[in-house]
C-alpha cells in the first residue's frame, strides 16, 4: 500500500470517528479494505448499542465478515482513527487481518507498542503488519476536543 491509499483510507476513518463524536460516543472510525474496496465500517457505539465490545474495530470487523461470508479477513487491511485496545487487537489477529493502520497512539490502552503489543507477542499465532501514526495529529485533536467539551 502507499502513503497515499493509507491517507485516502484514514479520511474516511476520520469522518466515521466524526460521526461517533456526533452521537455521542467517543470518536473512533474503522473500516476494514479488501481489493481497494471497503467491505466493513464501523464507529464506536458501546453507549448507543449498550455492548461494552462495540468498537469502531469490531463493528467494522463484524461487517467486513459478513459481507465475505467468513470470519477470516485474510488480505485485508484495518484502518482505525485510534490505537487499538486488547479486545480489539485480539480480534484483528484471530480474524487474520493483513494489516492494521491507526492513527492516534493510544498511551492509557493501547495494544500495538504504547501500552503493550499484542502484535509482536510470541504466543500470538499470526502476524500483523502495523503501521501506526498516520493522522495522528487529527485523529488525537479529535479525542482532546471531544473529551475537553465533556468535561466543560
Amino acid at each position: 500500500m502507499s502513503l497515499e491509499t493509507d491517507i485516502q483510507w484514514m479520511r474516511q476513518a476520520l469522518w466515521l470517528a466524526e460521526r461517533a463524536g456526533r452521537d455521542g460516543e467517543v470518536p473512533v472510525g474503522a473500516l476494514v479494505v479488501k481489493d481497494d474496496a471497503v467491505i466493513g465500517e464501523g464507529w464506536n457505539r458501546p453507549i448507543t448499542d449498550h455492548d461494552p465490545s462495540a468498537h469502531a474495530e469490531m463493528v467494522a470487523l463484524r461487517a467486513a465478515a459478513a459481507a465475505v461470508g467468513n470470519y477470516r479477513l485474510l488480505d485485508t487491511t484495518l484502518y482505525v482513527t485510534l490505537e487499538p485496545c486488547v479486545m480489539c487487537a485480539g480480534a484483528i489477529v484471530h480474524a487474520r487481518v493483513a494489516r492494521l493502520v491507526f492513527g492516534a497512539w493510544d498511551p492509557k490502552s493501547g495494544a500495538a507498542g504504547s501500552v503493550v503489543d499484542i502484535f509482536s507477542a510470541p504466543f500470538v499465532n499470526h502476524r500483523v503488519a502495523v503501521d501506526g501514526g498516520i493522522f495522528a495529529e487529527e485523529c488525537g485533536g479529535l479525542l482532546t476536543h471531544f473529551f475537553r467539551a465533556r468535561r466543560g
